[in-house]
């Protein structure tokens, strides 16, 4: 079901909400979140399935603020149950003018009463999320610098404004590859690892950010190279560890297939593909408290990295 609403209010919309549940059965109940989508002159649909999707894990109310600030005032709304809304219920708000002036004030009268905030910016980001008007009412804040002009700069930008319960898709899309890597250093034989290599193209955060937890996790020197070839556009390419008895090597081949390579051991064929959007954000809100995994690794790891190899001043 879908409604909308035409030069609304909060109230009106909040009221709107209550009817759809009397009349229609729509339960609030089982809500155990809200999540804002914050998305700037367009509504994103790719983040709102998404978040439909994710909802069957973890049913929700999502609020998608639409802001249009040079247009005159005005708040218009849709309202999505049932079918078209997952185990969620969507509210769109598209604000204009004056009335995108502020955020907090047009969704605090949506929220879920006593219901943990997650606001997820999927395009881009605020440059201090947690000081953000939004980000001040949310326990959990989410970006992705892969949407970034430049990786490098993007990723400083989330450790210089970095708080706790700040979290980047960039990180949540590594989770496979870290799990493959921990699970090799996991068997004999337990050697240290005495030199890291990761590859990765060049508008890739993520190749930055592992190598960034290698680094912290293993006390070993990193170097990270940004891949310039032209079949090579985008996510992780290979990680290399070298240990006394030899190399460990874990190569993506393709967009949804690795190769790990062991001395001593025949090669291993992976299904190593790119996560989708669905994936990470269900992982994000499985966990409502701060990450502070990933805070060592935006903050130590990173600060610990040294300059790519092969990376100059051009957009990564």
């Amino acid at each position: 079901m879908i409604i909308d609403l035409h030069e609304t209010t909060v109230a009106t919309i909040a009221k709107e909400l209550v009817a759809v549940r009397e009349e229609g059965g729509a339960v609030a109940l089982g809500r155990v979140l809200t999540l804002i989508i914050k998305s700037d002159r367009r509504t994103n649909e790719q983040a709102i399935e998404a978040a439909n999707d994710a909802s069957r894990e973890h049913p929700m109310r999502v609020i998608v603020l639409v802001t249009h600030p040079d247009d005159a005032s005005r708040l218009d709304a849709q309202i999505r149950v049932g079918g078209d809304a997952g185990a969620s219920e969507v509210i769109i708000l598209r604000a204009h003018g004056e009335a995108a002036g502020n955020a907090e004030s047009l969704v605090t009268g949506l929220l879920l009463p006593d219901a943990p905030v997650v606001v997820w910016w999927p395009d881009s980001a605020p440059e201090a999320p947690a000081l953000s008007p939004l980000g001040r009412i949310a326990q959990r804040r989410i970006t992705d610098s892969s949407r970034a002009d430049n990786a490098r700069s993007g990723l400083q930008k989330l450790d210089d404004t970095y708080r706790p319960g700040d979290t980047d898709l960039a990180w949540t899309r590594l989770t496979r590859w870290r799990e493959h890597l921990a699970a090799v250093l996991d068997q004999p034989p337990y050697e240290p690892v005495t030199e890291i290599q990761v590859h990765g193209a060049a508008s890739s955060p993520s190749t930055a950010l592992l190598a960034a937890w290698l680094g912290l996790a293993l006390e070993a020197p990193v170097s990270w190279q940004f891949e310039q070839s032209a079949d090579w556009g985008h996510g992780i390419r290979s990680v290399r560890l070298t240990r006394a008895s030899g190399d460990i090597l874990l190569e993506r081949r393709t967009e949804s297939h690795a190769v790990l390579t062991q001395p001593g051991q025949p090669d291993h064929d992976l299904l190593l593909p790119r996560r989708s959007l669905r994936e990470c954000i269900a992982e994000e809100l499985r966990r409502l408290d701060e990450d502070r995994l990933y805070g060592r690794v935006i903050t130590e790891g990173w600060n610990a990295l040294s300059r790519p190899i092969g990376a100059e001043e051009h957009s990564e």
